[in-house]
């Protein structure tokens, strides 16, 4: 490190006996001080200002190593250890996420602690920061995903039993509920039919049955309520019954997008629609649904296994 300075010396505090190359007290500077002081020029040296034109002035090892830096690394005793700037230390997301399950998993499973809650709490914050969704993670999801990862170990933490509930716990699903709306319509059509076949009945007779209609109160309303309109009920579910039985129209959002979709369950013509469950693709996101007419739930597709 080299320096250049300027120093102004007043004939009030330095008089110019004292840069006489002899002085004894410029003896006593050191020899570099001394050098250059000797080799000076002296512009002015009764009652003004005398400028010394001071060559360059070499640190010493001592100021250089209170300034340098080792190779461009900064230590800082207050700087975490998961906060540390220092990318050759410092951990990844995935080393991070794994300490933070195996802290969990032995404090709650092994009942003890592998390391201080000051050090849990800047961890859960680091992973925050890094915008892990392991610390967002519910207890059962927390529960569940140390579960898979001790059995991928081979060191289990809970029973099969135990796994599948938590897992069954855990699954995404939603809420099924009757389409009477869709099912009502879908006797529309053999309901014309029914009557249909009573308008041409009544035309065979001779339209006995329209003066039977016409008969004065009450009998006119016991015919039409308690004969005529039961007649056609019972035609029109009887058509619909022969071409589609035991139907079921099922409603419910999407698990993923909310988008509501229908299911059909029932026989058309001799031909299941299924069973019990049904795979219906959502209609906005495409995705997979499996509908449950016994659990009424709609659920996402278990993962194929590799």
């Amino acid at each position: 490190m080299v320096m250049a300075s300027e120093v102004w010396l007043s004939s009030f505090s330095l008089p110019p006996r004292l840069l006489h190359p002899s002085s004894p007290r410029l003896a006593k500077l050191s020899p570099s001080l001394s050098s250059s002081l000797r080799s000076c020029s002296l512009l002015r040296s009764r009652g003004q200002v005398v400028r010394l034109h001071v060559h360059r002035l070499r640190a010493t090892s001592e100021q250089q190593g209170q300034v340098q830096e080792e190779e461009g690394e900064v230590e800082d005793s207050k700087i975490l250890p998961y906060c540390s700037i220092d990318k050759k230390r410092k951990k990844s997301l995935g080393e991070m996420e794994q300490e933070f399950l195996q802290a969990l998993q032995s404090f709650y499973y092994d009942k003890k602690a592998i390391m201080s809650n000051e050090e849990f709490d800047n961890l859960k914050e680091e992973l925050m920061w890094e915008g892990s969704s392991v610390v967002m993670l519910s207890a059962d999801e927390q529960r569940l995903l140390e579960a898979s990862m001790a059995y991928a170990e081979g060191k289990p933490i809970i029973s099969d039993a135990e796994f599948d509930e938590l897992k069954m716990r855990l699954k995404v699903y939603s809420d099924l509920s009757v389409d009477y709306f869709k099912m009502f319509l879908l006797n529309v059509p053999a309901a014309v039919v029914a009557l249909t076949l009573f308008f041409f009945l009544d035309d065979l007779t001779g339209f006995e049955l329209t003066y039977l209609m016409e008969l004065p109160e009450p009998f006119s309303f016991i015919f039409t309520w308690f004969a005529a309109l039961p007649l056609i009920f019972y035609i029109s579910a009887g058509i619909t019954n022969a071409v589609i039985k035991d139907f079921l129209i099922l409603k419910g959002p999407c698990p993923n997008c909310g988008t509501e979709n229908l299911s059909f369950f029932g026989t058309i013509l001799t031909v299941p629609s299924g069973g019990k469950t049904n795979t219906v693709k959502c209609a906005n996101c495409a995705t997979e649904l499996v509908y449950d007419s016994k659990s009424r739930l709609i659920t996402l597709p278990e993962p194929a296994e590799a």
